[in-house]
């Protein structure tokens, strides 16, 4: 199959081909053999620039997959991670007086955020590459390069499994994906708790145990095709607090849209019924967000691309919270403050990034006129999002918190914030503060429980 992009020209690529391929116009071919054999050489596995750039950015050598031995004695299954840079100290502090000494390293959104909110500051580090994988996602990841591809109009991946699907992405839309079915462990549990934050710095914690077989990652497949059109199983249950504990939503989300929307019920214990619920999807309000997000905001970005024109803006090197491990171990009270979460304990580190725009579509309709996002080339995670309403006006800055799982291995997320500019609201998200880490090895659980009916007896109180 052929694959067509309209992508502006972009900067930082890997090679030549990589600048032919974004720039085409027209049909694009495999990629070639020889780009291919640049993973692990010259490129990352995943398909970032090994090499630094002769300044703050370092090689990259591995990232961490293992327990650091600095600290061993303090880490423990059952406990948050601690932090293995924590004799590192603040190089410098981005404010609204200095911001402009930075303006090519910051996204729209920090500079948003910088201007708005006096207090709002970015504490920058060292930077340090973590990321890294299981070597089987590596080689998973060499081998969806060649056979990888997206269906027609970039709504699906057929062919490839396991690892990333597109490290040498030919367009935005390979990107995107790439976000969507990053690696991130075959079975997991974990609880969290959100928190949809007032100006003043009032809030309630809202408290989810959810739940994925992630079925692009079972390593007993060997391609998507064995995967019956489903990506990933998933429940959220909301425990807390009592006047919403009990609703329970199950989704199956499908891999190819094209043949089939995303699958999502939903249980109440008001009516005591399961319903299937079409709305959990695209910009209808997110599952305990307040109104502050979508449901297709929660990650950065999930569900179908198909509302948007996507297009590449290049790469570029910008600062990111990463290696956020302090934010983690902060107290929910100490974290949550009025108008923004406590930037003491928020990291910040000078990365290269994917930048990726999406503009609403002719005849299609969503509340994000415009949505850019970041994704940091180390894992192709979203880590920052502007957020367009309909005049054209910056809206909603997403900020999530990049953090090496060094256990696993995997390069995960840990916060995500969402502010609302307009409001003087946000929205913490994944808060695993307090509590037990995600448990990625959740071998118990089985697809049969990924049924209406249990969710069902779930969510009875």
């Amino acid at each position: 199959m052929t694959r067509k992009n309209s992508v502006s020209v972009p900067v930082l690529f890997a090679g030549a081909f990589f600048v032919s391929a974004l720039s085409a116009g027209g049909a694009l071919a495999k990629v070639p053999d020889a780009q291919i054999n640049r993973l692990g050489a010259d490129l990352t596995p995943l398909g970032a620039e090994k090499a630094g750039n002769g300044g703050a950015i370092p090689e990259w050598t591995g990232g961490l997959s293992s327990v650091p031995a600095n600290v061993t004695d303090q880490y423990a299954p059952d406990k948050q991670a601690p932090n293995p840079f924590s004799a590192d100290k603040v190089q410098f502090e981005i404010t609204g007086a200095n911001m402009d000494q930075y303006a090519d390293q910051l996204t729209e959104g920090y500079k948003a955020l910088l201007s708005t909110y006096s207090s709002y500051k970015m504490p920058v580090y060292q930077t340090r590459r973590t990321c890294a994988y299981p070597e089987f996602v590596y080689e998973a990841t060499k081998n969806n390069a060649k056979v990888a591809d997206l269906t027609g109009g970039g709504n699906g991946v057929v062919e490839g499994i396991m690892g990333f699907p597109f490290p040498i992405p030919n367009n935005a839309l390979e990107i995107i994906w790439n976000h969507s079915l990053r690696y991130r462990a075959f079975k997991l549990t974990r609880e969290f708790t959100a928190a949809p934050v007032t100006r003043s710095g009032d809030y309630e914690l809202q408290t989810v145990q959810d739940e994925a077989i992630i079925q692009w990652s079972d390593p007993t497949k060997t391609n998507a095709s064995e995967l019956n059109n489903v990506s990933t199983l998933y429940i959220a249950n909301t425990v807390a607090p009592a006047r919403s504990a009990g609703n329970v939503i199950l989704v199956h989300e499908t891999l190819n849209r094209a043949l089939e929307d995303r699958r999502a019920w939903q249980y109440s214990p008001g009516t005591r019924r399961v319903r299937r619920a079409p709305n959990i999807a695209y910009d209808n309000p997110g599952t305990n967000s307040d109104g502050l997000s979508t449901s297709d905001a929660f990650d950065g970005f999930n569900g179908a691309p198909d509302r948007y024109d996507w297009t590449v803006q290049g790469k570029t090197e910008k600062f990111v919270a990463a290696n956020t491990y302090d934010a983690v171990q902060a107290k929910i009270d100490d974290l949550i403050k009025p108008l923004h979460i406590n930037q003491d304990v928020v990291r910040y580190e000078l990365h290269r990034v994917w930048t990726i725009e999406a503009n609403i579509r002719s005849g299609t309709r969503h509340v994000y006129a415009k949505r850019v996002k970041h994704l940091d080339e180390d894992s192709w995670t979203i880590t920052g999002t502007e957020l367009y309403d309909g005049r054209g006006e910056l809206w909603r800055v997403q900020e999530l918190h990049g953090r090496q799982d060094y256990a696993v291995p995997l390069c995960n997320k840990g916060a995500e914030i969402v502010y609302d500019l307009q409001a003087g609201r946000y929205l913490a998200l994944a808060l695993q503060n307090e509590g037990q880490p995600t448990n990625f090895n959740a071998d118990e659980l089985d697809p049969g429980r990924y049924t209406p009916a249990a969710i069902r007896q779930l969510g009875v109180r």
